[in-house]
């Protein structure tokens, strides 16, 4: 039994350990997951809540795990794991029969889960759950009630203060297919041998007052009687998604400058903002000041987001702004407003709003000429 146990702690400690960190690397990230299910379930009263949950969560899980494992406050590490397996695994199993959001966020952009995988993933890691719990009495304290819970308020808060680190100067390490080093072009390709989304299309011919559907196949192409209605495309299989699937950029003019931006041998330095009109002025008026140094310098000045045409006349600048879908935005940069350089397609840098670089460091760094490769 001694062993059993062992393994069930080593076992539920580990990945509970593991969810909580890589959520806490990305905390925006746990965010987002947040607001899209408040969306999907028409709870948009809590979307102000979805930071602070998504850290109190990944603060939960490193607590429960890191107790359990290392035995200090374990009992009460157990308790909060069959809580939120009770909790998590009939929600699962919802999320897994509606499906409004694909992917579960459970391991954040790490490991990709479907919601039936993330069901089945908590029904095997409730087993050694239930059995720390039956077993949850025979727990042997390491030290004293005190000392255990002032080693653990410090390593909470040691994680807490991690998190917000992430939260403020982009994550320390980059899960996302936007990373520094990417070129992007090639996260764009399908690879060969790769499937591609396969669609059916059904044509509705009318004879005699009644519509009928017809495949590709057997539509009445040289029956002169039937009547063309209408006809319908949908998506019958979905085929390999790159990782970067929806980079496009869009002048207010509506005129595609995306190729000609990756192709381009130039530096091009972009400010991304989700929403303009939500950003704090004084932010904006930072990027705004960098942009109008680079524009002098002849950089190439982007700035991204998906507000509307009027909220840009209102909150824009006389810089160049394009258009992006907001998802790509969050994507790209976790951070509002954050900040990328491009150049040839490679991402050469990445940058929140508390760590905008200076004009003087962008030119040491990667404008001087003998700094190009």
């Amino acid at each position: 039994m001694r062993y059993l146990l062992l393994i069930c702690r080593i076992t539920a400690g580990l990945v509970f350990i593991f969810s909580g960190t890589v959520k806490a690397i990305d905390p925006l990230g746990s965010a987002y997951k947040f607001q899209d299910y408040f969306l999907a379930f028409n709870m948009d009263f809590l979307l102000p809540l979805s930071l602070p949950l998504g850290i109190l969560l990944c603060a939960a899980e490193f607590f429960t795990g890191f107790s359990v494992l290392f035995n200090i406050r374990q009992k009460t590490g157990i308790w909060l794991l069959m809580l939120m397996m009770i909790v998590f695994t009939p929600l699962t199993l919802v999320l897994a029969l509606t499906n409004p959001v694909t992917d579960c966020g459970c391991f954040g952009d790490v490991i990709h889960l479907t919601n039936w995988q993330t069901f089945i993933k908590n029904i095997i890691l409730l087993i050694p759950v239930t059995v720390l719990f039956i077993n949850r009495n025979k727990v042997i304290p390491a030290s004293g009630t005190i000392k255990e819970w002032m080693a653990m308020a410090g390593i909470l808060a040691l994680f807490i203060a991690f998190s917000l680190f992430n939260l403020r100067y982009l994550p320390l390490i980059d899960f996302l297919p936007y990373k520094t080093g990417t070129y992007i072009p090639d996260k764009m390709k399908i690879p060969e041998g790769k499937p591609a989304d396969r669609y059916e299309t059904t044509f509705i011919y009318e004879k005699d007052g009644i519509a009928k559907e017809f495949s590709l196949e057997n539509y009445p192409a040289d029956d002169s009687s039937w009547v063309f209605v209408d006809q319908k495309t949908v998506l019958a299989e979905k085929g390999y998604e790159p990782p970067i699937h929806d980079f496009v950029l869009t002048t207010q003019d509506n005129t595609d400058i995306t190729e000609d931006i990756l192709a381009s041998e130039d530096f091009t330095f972009l400010m991304i903002c989700q929403k303009i009109e939500n950003i704090k002025a004084g932010r904006l008026n930072e990027g705004f000041a960098l942009g109008n140094r680079l524009s002098e310098e002849n950089i190439q000045f982007l700035v991204l987001t998906a507000s509307g045409a009027a909220e840009i006349m209102r909150y824009g600048s006389s810089h160049d702004v394009c258009s992006v879908d907001e998802i790509t935005l969050k994507t790209m940069v976790r951070s509002d407003p954050g900040y990328m350089l491009l150049r040839a397609g490679t991402i050469l840098g990445k940058w929140s709003w508390a760590r905008i670089p200076s004009f003087e460091y962008l030119e040491k760094e990667f404008l001087k000429t003998d700094n190009l490769n």
